[in-house]
């Protein structure tokens, strides 16, 4: 798009890529699965144009980033992005400066962890569709999902190293693309062995052209999946390794977005934790929650303007 830079910043072992507009306070902005830097770029130009510096890396094992040992799952959990992104901060902010960060999904999850482990690093957060998940001590994630919803979930379906590789390499990266951008449903996401996506058409949304789908297409066939699908192996050694935040409260000032379509608000329990004071008493300093009506996952960019918007108006305040 017109006026975002590109860079290549050496952190953590890893070549970052990263995309940035603008002067001003820094907004770092954190994509989730099976997405790219590309996920922020209506919010990129909206806001460098209100007087904000926007980047957005991909994140590891993603996109233009490189570095990253992709057949070895577990160098991929959140210890290691964060990790990634506080060493991105160091190689481009002035020291002791904070920043503003926006999460989506997995990128989501990774700015509660960041700012669970370095709140001193971060001014204020905006996360989008996935609520903090306090760590339950006495089970891990990967046991939880297989429990609430069986072994053709796509969190358990994502486990076994190179299998879902090979049944999604046979589907075609664009198909792929295409049936998980467009999934509206608020249902779990099954995907059973051996099945693919069914024979039902996927109609692209609105708001995902065939170009922006081209895009996103020809990093993933450059790189396969791997890099994203091992987050999810990664989780339950993450569970592991944080034991001693177990209990911890994040300490930041965030607002919280999510569409009553998102699958994630319909997990069990999830709108109790977040409406009924369990969300609140884990980030004390949750100023704001929203939940758009007939938004599904991609909610920043199936309402990008509206979205924009709703991280403006919170960032003006600090």
């Amino acid at each position: 798009m017109e006026g975002i830079e590109h860079k290549m910043v050496s952190a953590n072992g890893l070549n970052i890529h990263i995309a940035e507009m603008g002067k001003g306070p820094l907004v770092l902005f954190l994509h989730g699965f099976p997405e790219l830097w590309y996920s922020w770029r209506h919010q990129i130009v909206y806001m460098a144009a209100c007087g904000y510096r926007a980047v957005a890396p991909d994140l590891r094992g993603y996109g233009d980033t490189t570095g990253a040992p992709t057949r070895d799952h577990t160098k991929f959990t959140v210890l290691h992005v964060v990790g990634d992104i506080i060493a991105l901060l160091d190689a481009i902010t002035r020291e002791d400066e904070k920043v503003f960060l926006v999460g989506h999904d997995w990128g989501a999850y990774i700015a509660w962890q960041l700012c669970l482990f370095r709140p001193e690093r971060v001014k204020a957060l905006v996360n989008l569709s996935v609520a903090f998940m306090p760590r339950d001590p006495t089970r891990k994630m990967v046991e939880t999902f297989r429990e609430i919803y069986g072994d053709d979930h796509y969190v358990c379906r994502f486990q076994e190293p190179g299998e879902i590789e090979a049944e999604l390499a046979k589907i075609g990266t664009k198909t792929v693309l295409k049936k998980f951008l467009s999934f509206r449903d608020p249902a779990p996401f099954y995907f059973p062995k051996g099945k693919g996506f069914g024979d039902s058409p996927i109609t692209l949304p609105s708001w995902l052209s065939e170009e922006d789908l081209d895009y996103y297409a020809s990093k993933f066939d450059c790189n396969g999946f791997t890099g994203g699908v091992n987050y999810y192996r990664a989780v339950d050694l993450h569970w592991e390794l944080t034991a001693a935040w177990t209990g911890a409260k994040v300490n930041v000032p965030a607002k919280f977005i999510i569409g009553d379509l998102d699958l994630t608000y319909h997990i069990p329990g999830m709108k109790e934790y977040i409406h009924n004071g369990g969300f609140h008493k884990d980030v004390p300093l949750l100023q704001e929650v929203v939940v758009m009506e007939g938004v599904a996952h991609f909610i920043n960019q199936e309402k990008a303007d509206d979205i924009s918007q709703h991280i403006y108006d919170f960032l003006q305040k600090f």
